[in-house]
């Protein structure tokens, strides 16, 4: 969504860039080289489709190689050009630095509508164009390793991964060239939920401080919220259900592409997504909400918490003054324009922004990678170790407790929960956790402590900025 008189989403992220390096100490010749894409790959191709030949054209952008593997996202849409992919690997720069995986940025697409085609079709137009990326070795489990986006889930993954092992029939960590795979193809336990379950744990740490809390002008913890969501794919989906379903906010609407539905009393996310799985995707009919047409107008409504999780420019110079929300976190990549950014500024509206708040998905590709690496499965080796220690704790307590003299027991569940040993999805959402909390408070250091810097935005670029910065110099730039 573009609205004259304003920069581009490439555009955006570079003036954002911008707004961050002028509050830094660096040499003009390293803020170049960090901004600039290192490389951008177009590749055309053909596939024999129902009789004829069709032709397809797809990108791999390599924006920052200051360490390898690079990683980003192949996102499959009908928008997909050099431009936005360029801006989507800067994007996955910033964000590598800032959770401290140890990865460059890059980011891929193909110019299709999916729904288009069949699933063999699909497999075979996914298969032909992972081919074009490896023979170049744009995918490599040392040096650029993709993951799914908009358009691309497990399945494109699996194929993806089968086509490098097929070329490549001697290397041993064939499967670590691409992440996000399903768990029996070398995936790992907790991938398809990593990126919603991040924005809950971003939101989490950002709640634990009340002074952040404050600025938004709100009180109290995540309990009775009230939050409008934008997309209902996988990003929106886990968001919303594990907010109003653990956090206990009330998720009042939430925006598809075909309007909104509203629930002031709060909308059950699970029974709204069985719905659009059953109606091809869309919202109309549902009958547990009222159903608004205009979708975009809904973003403007009375909230405590947006999160826009589908495209990005959907907050822009057109709709950002009449945004009420107080707090925005994107769970998209880009959703708010330079220009929407600094209106929402002016209005005291904070905003946790796309770098970290949707750096769930690769902070646990990560581990994926790292497990396909190291070639076992998490947990395999410490739980039953784990169980049988506690084991030990709780027989001697149970034993300390049948001593009538103490007159105590113990808690009826407690046996139960301390006996359970951290299985792969236990650990990853452990190092989740730990990855969003540990982020959060690199930024917020820099948002309270340094002079001139006024929102989390700026201070998220001057934390991953500085770190691509020292990894440049590092190798002697």
């Amino acid at each position: 969504m573009h609205v004259t008189g304003e920069p581009s989403f490439r555009e955006s992220v570079d003036l954002m860039f911008n707004r961050a390096a002028k509050l830094m100490d660096m040499s003009p010749g390293l803020e170049q080289k960090i901004r600039v894409c290192n490389s951008t790959y177009t590749v055309r191709f053909g596939v024999r489709l129902r009789g004829k030949i069709e032709t397809f054209t797809g990108y791999r952008s390599v924006h920052s190689e200051h360490m390898e593997p690079v990683k980003g996202g192949i996102r499959y849409a009908l928008s997909v050009n050099q431009d936005e992919v360029e801006a989507l690997a800067a994007l996955m720069t910033y964000k590598c630095a800032l959770v401290e995986t140890p990865f460059g940025g890059s980011k891929g697409g193909l110019c299709i509508d999916p729904r288009q085609w069949d699933d063999h079709e699909l497999e075979q137009i996914t298969r032909r164009f992972a081919y074009e990326l490896i023979k170049r070795d744009l995918i490599h489990p040392a040096q650029n390793v993709p993951a799914p986006d908009m358009g691309t889930g497990e399945r494109e993954m699996a194929w993806i991964a089968d086509q490098y092992a097929r070329m490549n029939t001697t290397d041993i960590n064939a499967r670590a060239c691409v992440t996000g795979k399903p768990p029996h193809a070398g995936g790992i336990q907790g991938r398809v939920e990593a990126t919603g379950r991040g924005v809950q744990y971003a939101l989490r740490e950002f709640f634990r401080h009340k002074e952040d809390v404050a600025r938004a002008g709100l009180t109290g913890d995540l309990e009775g919220k009230r939050v409008i969501v934008q997309g209902l794919g996988n990003v929106g989906y886990h968001a919303a259900k594990f907010l109003s379903e653990e956090d206990g906010c009330k998720v009042i609407a939430v925006i598809e592409r075909d309007g909104a539905l509203l629930n002031p009393k709060g909308l059950d996310i699970e029974d709204v997504r069985q719905w659009m799985n059953g109606h091809g995707g869309l919202l109309a009919g549902y009958p547990g909400a009222e159903h608004v047409t205009d979708g975009a107008a809904v973003l403007e409504a009375e909230c405590d918490l947006l999160i826009p999780a589908a495209l990005e420019g959907v907050i822009h110079l057109g709709n950002a003054a009449r945004i009420k929300a107080p707090l925005i976190i994107e769970a998209a990549n880009g959703p708010i324009t330079f220009g929407a950014d600094e209106i929402l500024r002016q209005k005291g509206c904070v905003i946790v922004p796309d770098m970290y708040a949707n750096a769930g998905g690769v902070t646990v590709s990560y581990f994926e990678w790292v497990k396909n690496l190291s070639h076992i499965r998490f947990g395999r080796m410490q739980r039953r170790a784990e169980e049988a220690r506690s084991r030990l704790i709780v027989e001697e307590l149970e034993r300390l407790s049948a001593d009538q003299h103490l007159g105590w027991t113990l808690s009826p569940d407690f046996k139960e929960r301390f006996l359970t040993g951290s299985d792969e999805l236990a650990l990853v959402r452990s190092g989740l956790d730990d990855t969003m909390r540990t982020a959060y408070q690199a930024m917020r250091e820099v948002w309270h402590g340094r002079e001139g810097v006024e929102d989390l935005r700026v201070a998220a670029y001057i934390v991953s900025i500085s770190r691509v910065a020292s990894a440049y110099r590092s190798k002697g730039l």
